[in-house]
């Protein structure tokens, strides 16, 4: 038997019932339009701390408060990824003698906005000896084996300036290709003389008792622009509005940094896989988002004193920022 009241409790309860089902497909609606508003970017990385902006603004949110739908590839060589720029991604890290070389072979690039300077308040590149080494200053590089990223990477391309500007004769240097954590088992070895080191591999080779003889990219500028990140030149111009959102996140990601390190550090745990009480002792680098011409002019007078066919290039043409 039905009791007095029961079916208006039912009809009052199939009406909220609708309207909760309906207000979840508006909610779920708007989540659609709103992920479908959000500007997508295809973005490479590379496991360090020079990118934790990025880092930041992709875990905590920022970029999607910033109307940017940003997908994250990690990389390891960033030497490999200005031909993937307007392919396989939108934006990518780099250094100038990486970008430069790259337009100049033809690929299409723009510098858009800037990530890390070198100063001598902010270091992250030392050149590390054993202890007990005769090699006391630069020109004492000459004709020695040095361990490092690369031949035509950033650390290379400066270290044989500096050589030269000390005095010594650069080209007997014989480049040797290592890993960043494998330079100090090579160094100790006796394998290599020298080791083109970056943070935090530095401050543990530091500890562990190897010498610096100094910074090779202060000799260029101090400061002197280190990273940035690069774009196809043409998806540049014609997405400042992305660009500008991206750099505004990268700000964010750098807010996070100065105000709560210790969530700064958290996600560079996360995205780097190193252990907590390594990535506790790494120093921040400096940041900075602007990127300009004339940061760029010192590089190419560089590179073209070593041979580099950059020198045609005008760098007005090869930086496009948001503003």
């Amino acid at each position: 038997m039905t009791m007095p009241g029961s079916r208006s409790r039912s009809a009052i309860g199939q009406k909220i019932a609708l309207l909760a089902a309906t207000f979840a497909v508006f909610s779920a609606s708007a989540t659609v339009a709103q992920s479908q508003n959000k500007i997508p970017l295809r973005v490479a990385y590379t496991g360090v701390i020079t990118w934790l902006p990025a880092m930041i603004a992709k875990e905590d949110g920022i970029f999607d408060k910033n109307g940017l739908d940003v997908t994250m590839t990690r990389f390891t060589q960033i030497a490999n990824l200005p031909p993937t720029l307007g392919k396989q991604f939108d934006l990518a890290p780099t250094t100038a003698p990486d970008m430069l070389n790259a337009v100049a072979s033809g690929i299409n690039l723009a510098a858009v906005v800037g990530n890390t300077y070198e100063s001598s308040e902010k270091k992250s590149y030392e050149v590390l000896v054993q202890e007990g080494s005769a090699i006391k200053s630069p020109k004492d590089l000459a004709g020695k084996r040095i361990a490092g990223p690369g031949v035509g990477s950033v650390m290379h391309v400066v270290l044989i300036d500096w050589v030269k500007k000390d005095g010594g004769d650069p080209s007997g240097i014989l480049g040797v290709e290592v890993p960043f954590p494998n330079m100090a088992d090579q160094l100790k070895a006796g394998r290599v003389d020298a080791v083109e080191q970056l943070q935090p591999f530095v401050g543990a080779m530091r500890a562990a008792g190897f010498r610096s003889i100094g910074d090779p990219l202060l000799k260029i500028s101090d400061p002197v622009l280190f990273t940035f990140w690069i774009s196809d030149a043409d998806w540049a111009r014609k997405n400042k509005d992305a660009l500008k959102k991206f750099r505004t996140s990268l700000e964010g990601g750098l807010a996070v940094i100065n105000s709560d390190p210790t969530r700064a550090r958290a996600v560079l745990t996360k995205y780097t896989g190193l252990p907590e009480q390594v990535v506790a002792k790494i120093p921040f680098p400096g940041y900075d988002f602007k990127v300009m011409p004339q940061q760029l002019d010192v590089w190419q007078k560089l590179m073209v004193e070593q041979g580099h066919p950059v020198g045609k290039l005008d760098m007005k043409n090869v930086v496009v920022t948001p503003d």
